[in-house]
This record gives C-alpha cells, sequence and structure tokens, in this order.
C-alpha cells in the first residue's frame, strides 16, 4: 500500500489545529484529500523515467557510441569504455529506483504501543504497553506522538504514517522512509553518476550542432542527441542539489521532515558522529554500502534499519522524541 503525506503547508495546518484545539481534538477537515493526485502523477513519473532512460540508451549506445565500435584505434577503445561504464551505472540506478518504487518504507506495526520508563517517567519504545492512564502533555518534548489518521500512537521519528518518514517522491510512487532510505539515496547517487557520464560522453557531438561544418546523421537520431544531451545536463545539476541536501542530513541524521519541523540548535539527539551516522542509514557491513541491500547481519544488530529502535545520545535531554 502507497501512502501519500501532505505538503508542508498541510503539516502547518495540523500543528495550528492541535496547538489552538488541544491534543484530543478531531481535524475539521482531511488536509489528506489534496494529495490524493500524485497517485496518478506517480505512475506517469515512473513512465517518465523509463522514457528517459529509453532515449538516452538509444542516443549513447544505439546512435553513438554502438557505431564507433566498428571505428577501429582509439575510437574503438574509448566507445568500449564508455559502453561499459554506462551499462554498469545503468543495471545500479535501474536496481536501486526500483527496490525504492517496490521497498515498503516501513509502517508502524499494528496495536504498537509505546512502553514508560517509571523511574524516569520516559517513552521506551522497544517494549508495549496500554496507555489508558497516560495523556499527552504538549509541554513536554518527550510526549507520547499520536497519529489521529492512523487511531494509534507514532514511534520515535515517525512520520505521518511511515517509519523514519523523509518525504513521498512522485518519481518512485512512494513514500521515503527507514526501509527504503538507502535505496533512495543510492537511486540519486547513481542517477547523478550516469547523467554526468552521458553529457560527457554527448558533449562532442553537442558542439558540432555548433559549427559550420556538416553534422552526420539523420535528422532524428540529431534529435534525439541533442534532447539527450539537455536532459542529461539538467538532470545531473538538479540531481547534485539534491544529492547534497541529503547526504548533509545523513551526516547529522536526521530527515527532510524533522529537518523542518525541529527546533533550530545545533543539538540532535539521534546525531552520534558522522560515521555512525551514515551506518544508520547504510548499515555496517562495507560491501553493501553500494548496493540497495542490506544482510541479515546487519539488519539483526541494528534495529534502526527496521525503524522502531534508534540509539541517541544517553545524557540528552530537551529535544523531541
Amino acid at each position: 500500500m502507497i501512502l501519500l503525506v501532505p505538503p508542508l503547508e498541510a503539516v502547518a495546518v495540523f500543528r495550528f489545529w492541535d496547538h489552538h484545539q488541544g491534543s484530543g481534538a478531531a481535524m475539521a477537515w482531511n488536509v489528506f484529500k489534496f494529495c490524493t493526485a500524485l497517485r496518478g502523477l506517480g505512475s506517469i513519473m515512473i513512465l517518465m523515467v523509463l522514457g528517459v532512460v529509453g532515449v538516452t540508451y538509444y542516443a549513447i549506445v544505439l546512435t553513438n557510441y554502438g557505431p564507433a565500435l566498428y571505428l577501429g584505434g582509439l575510437d574503438t577503445l574509448i566507445s568500449l569504455a564508455v559502453l561499459i561504464l554506462f551499462h554498469s551505472l545503468l543495471v545500479m540506478l535501474l536496481w536501486s529506483y526500483f527496490a525504492v518504487v517496490f521497498t515498503d518504507p516501513g509502517a508502524v506495526p499494528p496495536n504498537w504501543k509505546p512502553a514508560v520508563d517509571e523511574e524516569r517517567g520516559e517513552v521506551d519504545p522497544l517494549n508495549g504497553v496500554e496507555l489508558s492512564d497516560m495523556q499527552s502533555d504538549p509541554s513536554n518534548e518527550r510526549r507520547i506522538r499520536y497519529c489521529r489518521k492512523c487511531s494509534q500512537p507514532k514511534p520515535a521519528r515517525c512520520g505521518r504514517c511511515v517509519l523514519k518518514m523523509d518525504h513521498h517522491c512522485v518519481w518512485v510512487v512512494n513514500c521515503v522512509g527507514a526501509l527504503n532510505y538507502k535505496h533512495f539515496l543510492l537511486f540519486l547517487f547513481y542517477t547523478f553518476l550516469e547523467t554526468t557520464l552521458v553529457t560527457i560522453s554527448l558533449l562532442p557531438h553537442f558542439k558540432t550542432f555548433f559549427t559550420d561544418g556538416e553534422i552526420p546523421g539523420t535528422p532524428s537520431t540529431l534529435a534525439t542527441t541533442f534532447l539527450t544531451f539537455v536532459l542529461n545536463l539538467a538532470f545531473s545539476l538538479s540531481v547534485l542539489g539534491f544529492l547534497i541536501m541529503h547526504v548533509s542530513l545523513v551526516a547529522a541524521n536526521t530527515t527532510t521532515i524533522e529537518a523542518y519541523e525541529k527546533k533550530t540548535t545545533p543539538k540532535w539527539r539521534y546525531d552520534l558522529g558522522p560515521k555512525k551516522n551514515f551506518e544508520q542509514v547504510f548499515g555496517m557491513d562495507k560491501r553493501y554500502w553500494f548496493i540497495p541491500a542490506y544482510t541479515e547481519e546487519d539488519i539483526r544488530r541494528m534495529p534502526a534499519l527496521q525503524g522502531l529502535e534508534y540509539p541517541s545520545k544517553p545524557d540528552f535531554n530537551g529535544q523531541e522524541f
């Protein structure tokens, strides 16, 4: 099941209502209804991704570097290197992409309840107890977080029905959360490498459009080469900015939603240092860092990869749970 998340404006409405009406008040209207159109848009975006891949493949393999394999000499060596690298990155890009599309980002288990440390009065997400005697105090920054849409408590770092919610991505028709965030980052990484390779590879062909000499090829192949260069250049630059943003989020062990919601402070209870923060997303087995998968051992010994339990600074207080 694909879960849709409201835009930040809708989140602001939730905040306003909760602050002025109390934590037990019901929503006057359903802000989620404005996101239902994203379902159809997302399906179109998947077709668009595959379309861009198809056009790029035609321009690189069938039109330019495939035929150049038979020219001999240095042209053959360059073409062979480009084609090997292109296909290698394409396999990793598509693997990561469909891993994001088909991997459930992580949902709150049915009847999940946080537990309370009676000595400290704090919430412990590891054990389940009934909450009939517990009240959510808005002034308490370690208060129990409750989702009205699901009618149940939310675990730590869980954003609106999705564990460790980062954002909803229309490009993959899925939410990005605890269980597929690594796959999403790898998709960005391999997309940047692939589009950069295509841009550099087609640059000499693109420059010929602005010369006075005769350009070999049919009008359709020339148009495809021109379009492919422009598209991949645009994607390369845009994905680079997005990738840099998410690398900074991983380094701080936070998410897009948390970065928006949390207070403006340099301190963050889940920031364990760059190395441990990286492992919270990519796991500890270096052999699996660049593929969209985890080892069973990492999943077993790192509960954060399952989205319900997160290590935090033991002596750190005063931040949102």
